[in-house]
């Protein structure tokens, strides 16, 4: 990523801390999810811009649960979705990203629980860098974890981290799965 990318992430992932103050929890949250996002991204290729884009929305992702909580009493991922984009705009726009830039990472923001229709690499990314943290706090079991990589992940390297850390096997396309695992796509 360019130099002045990965200064602007920098000061990204220092405000979001700020802005998470005392909740160690969700700080050590968007700690993973970036660093995960981040790697993925990487290991896939992404151009630069995409990259950005895709790290400064890993490190927000979850920016409006506070919000949401004293909105709704829940932070389910519908109202961090509702709740995201206005904070992050706000941490945004004094480290210098573009209008398109703030746009696509308050889009991002606003589907990171959404997993139809995905559109983009940064978006399939996201996905798949929360479920890999998620995954371990919410301490699924392995039917779940598997149930969702055959059904969201699409990237080579998010499988694989998903595989590598939760001892799954590759997909089973042997002949009396492969209608199974196919119809349920």
């Amino acid at each position: 990523m360019h130099t002045d990318h990965t200064a602007a992430i920098d000061h990204l992932l220092q405000a979001a801390i700020v802005f998470d103050r005392g909740d160690a929890r969700r700080i050590q949250h968007l700690l993973k999810v970036h660093t995960f996002a981040a790697l993925i991204g990487r290991l896939e290729g992404l151009d630069d811009e995409t990259q950005y884009r895709l790290e400064a929305a890993a490190v927000l992702h979850d920016i409006g649960i506070h919000e949401a909580e004293r909105t709704y009493g829940s932070s389910a991922g519908k109202y961090q979705e509702l709740t995201g984009p206005r904070p992050a705009r706000g941490l945004l726009a004094p480290l210098g990203f573009t209008a398109e830039q703030t746009d696509r990472i308050c889009w991002l923001i606003a589907h990171h629980h959404t997993y139809t229709n995905v559109e983009g690499s940064d978006y399939q990314i996201l996905l798949e860098a929360d479920f890999l943290v998620n995954a371990y706090e919410d301490n699924l079991s392995a039917d779940a974890i598997r149930s969702f990589r055959d059904r969201i992940f699409r990237t080579r390297t998010g499988i694989e981290l998903l595989n590598a850390s939760y001892g799954l096997q590759e997909k089973d396309f042997s002949s009396e799965n492969a209608a199974e695992q196919l119809s349920a796509k």
